[in-house]
């Protein structure tokens, strides 16, 4: 069996952000047979601008992660919530793997959303304008693998979420079922 390889994009580029914790802990819940990192690099890419999106033309930044795009399996992505809606550096990164358009490294591929934040609406919000955009985008949302963390800022200031025996079941199952729809993508 081939390794299925997941992306982790964080929304967040806080190095300590909750965002990020829950994304190396959905990393520690990998079964065998599937790989998850985590890119970094997000805030090194400019925003989208088709100017610049030309041959010749396309910023290292932003071609690297539409390379790390198109060799994953699946995608998935970790999200906070700014004033109501999704952080520019993560709605920037789908510009960018978006295109070019009808032909994108994201054209396809399956995608989990996992939201979290403060409030007790657990960035809802952005976590719909996330799959709005991905949807738009030609993703093929796994809606079935989203989860929502809400009053992260009570259940996380202590305890890291690989230490939350809660947190990392629900994160195993949204990877499960991830990588499951990625091997079925690939079994077409």
């Amino acid at each position: 069996m081939s390794q299925t390889r997941i992306l982790v994009l964080v929304g967040s580029l806080r190095a300590a952000s909750i965002n990020r914790r829950l994304a190396e802990a959905a990393v520690q819940t990998a079964a065998d047979g599937v790989e998850l990192s985590i890119y970094d690099g997000l805030g090194d890419i400019p925003f989208y601008n088709e100017d610049i999106d030309a041959e010749g033309k396309v910023p290292a930044a932003a071609q690297a992660l539409r390379d790390a795009v198109g060799e994953s399996d699946a995608l998935l992505l970790l999200t906070p919530e700014y004033n109501g809606t999704l952080p520019a550096v993560l709605k920037n990164a789908i510009d960018w793997a978006s295109r070019p358009y009808g032909a994108g490294a994201l054209k396809g591929r399956p995608v989990a959303v996992i939201s979290a934040s403060i409030s007790q609406n657990a960035a809802k919000w952005s976590h719909a304008d996330a799959v709005k955009a991905l949807g738009v985008a030609g993703a093929s949302v796994v809606e079935e693998a989203s989860l929502h963390f809400g009053t992260i800022g009570s259940r996380f200031v202590e305890t890291h979420p690989a230490d939350d025996a809660e947190a990392l079941t629900q994160l195993a199952a949204s990877v499960h079922l991830l990588a499951e729809a990625a091997r079925a993508r690939a079994n077409v």
